[in-house]
């Protein structure tokens, strides 16, 4: 019963969380849409299975006794404009992972002792200075929509007396992708700064958190429901671009006009990059988590000393 299966495991979060449960001597099953890549990122220690996010066929003997299956798959929702056909990409690719894990669980004998659906703290939609902890409502607006239906999409499996563990995760940062490799790319211009009118709250968590916290709640079978992932300390947008200039040993002090943004990524720029949520782990931390990075300079002198390329 120590098998975890990991849809989503070849992206920015899975792939850490696949590396750090084999330290922790779990039997890890990762699912991806090319085996090829799946083999060539995690060698011979992880059992990878090729799937089309669609079909639980491939793999559903895998989850037949299986500790856990986390549940990250989903469509990058940052990676470009959202047009009608990239909106339908991002809610019905997450309807289907969600859909996918119910029907594994619902055709074997031995279920999963715990599911850890992902989520993210859009679930909220825009709240300005509010403190938002798990108990607060969903928000408005395309994110919210989805997060909310993405939630949904598992929570069949509590039927079945299996625990259910939601993640909402705010903006995860690491040297081998995620919002950070896009925000030094200015820095190192010499033209960095803050987005917008840098007011808007920027709710992060460091990969190494997001993956420690995920195994966190995942051997903790007293807990299940929602838990924010974000580092306890949250900062405005323009001290996040200050601290992250003088980690860089750069000037932050040239922003970039929201019209800029509204031009070039339309809604998706109102949603992620021009509005922000203050939210905070008050579950996560009254379990116990003690965070790695709780401070946005300690996480960013990690970071950015790894990349070594300015």
């Amino acid at each position: 019963m120590n098998r975890v299966v990991v849809t989503g495991a070849t992206g920015f979060i899975g792939k850490a969380l696949c590396f750090r449960l084999l330290e922790e001597n779990y039997d890890v099953v990762a699912l991806s849409r090319s085996k090829e890549k799946g083999e060539k990122i995690f060698g011979t220690g992880v059992t990878v299975v090729g799937w089309d996010g669609k079909s639980s066929k491939a793999w559903q003997d895998y989850a037949n006794g299986a500790y856990a299956i986390v549940n990250l798959a989903g469509e990058n929702i940052g990676s470009g404009r959202w047009t009608t056909e990239k909106k339908h990409a991002i809610l019905q690719s997450r309807l289907d992972a969600g859909r996918v894990v119910v029907e594994a669980l619902k055709s074997v004998y031995n279920k999963p002792e715990v599911i850890i659906q992902a989520s993210a703290i859009g679930y909220y939609g825009s709240r300005e200075d509010e403190i938002i902890d798990e108990s607060f409502s969903v928000g408005e607006g395309f994110l919210a929509d989805v997060v909310k239906k993405w939630e949904l999409s598992t929570q069949e499996v509590e039927s079945y007396k299996t625990r259910r563990v939601i993640i909402r995760s705010g903006v995860v940062i690491g040297k081998e992708g995620g919002a950070v490799l896009r925000l030094i790319k200015p820095f190192r211009l010499f033209v960095g700064g803050h987005l917008g009118s840098g007011k808007q709250w920027f709710s992060w968590i460091h990969l190494e958190d997001e993956v420690e916290a995920i195994l966190f709640l995942m051997q903790r079978e007293d807990l299940k429901g929602v838990f924010n992932l974000t580092a306890p300390r949250q900062l405005i947008q323009k001290d996040f671009a200050r601290i992250m200039g003088k980690v860089m040993k750069r000037p932050s002090w040239f922003p970039v006009p929201s019209f800029v943004f509204r031009l070039f990524f339309g809604e998706m720029a109102k949603e992620m990059l021009l509005s922000g949520q203050r939210v905070v782990p008050r579950r996560l931390l009254e379990a116990g988590y003690r965070f790695v990075y709780p401070q946005a300079e300690l996480a960013l002198n990690e970071i950015l000393g790894k990349i070594n390329q300015y």
